[in-house]
Formats: structure tokens, sequence, C-alpha cells
């Protein structure tokens, strides 16, 4: 999968995660195209190594991992920022 396809990727999965847990971040949109990006690959990588579906390719498993991804790093980012970080 290119480069394009990982960030249109991330915005569905960050799109989604901001769906699944709404709330203020300080960067709105910005931030959320990030860890959604970020999240692609996170949730793309750990769902390669348990074998749930590959990083090469564009489907709904695909976009459910990388979701996931993208909500387990906006719920850190939000820890880390409630914290005081």
């Amino acid at each position: 999968m290119g480069f394009f396809s990982w960030v249109v990727l991330g915005l569905i999965a960050g799109a989604l995660a901001k769906w699944i847990m709404p709330g203020k971040d300080d960067g709105g949109f910005i931030i959320t195209i990030l860890l959604g990006v970020a999240g692609a690959f996170v949730g793309g990588y750990l769902g390669s190594l348990v074998g749930i579906g590959s990083v090469g390719d564009l489907s709904i498993v695909s976009i459910l991992t990388a979701t996931v991804g993208a909500f387990l790093l906006l719920f850190l980012y939000r820890q880390f920022k409630k914290t005081g970080g």
C-alpha cells in the first residue's frame, strides 16, 4: 500500500476513533489526522503481528486495525495531556 493510501486510511481511522471517543483535543482536526495516520501504522503493524491482517491491503480489516491503533493513540494522547505532559 502506498503512502497516499496510508494517509487516506489514517483519515478514516482518525475520524472513526474520534467518533468512538469524542471530546475536545488541543490540536483539533490536525491532531486527529496525525493520530489517525500514526494509528494506521501502529494498528497495521500490531494486526500483522497477531495475524489479523496484513499492512499491504486496503480492506475492512485494515480499517478496523488502523482505527484500533488510532483509538489507542488518541487515548494515550489524552492521558498524557491530562497529567500535564
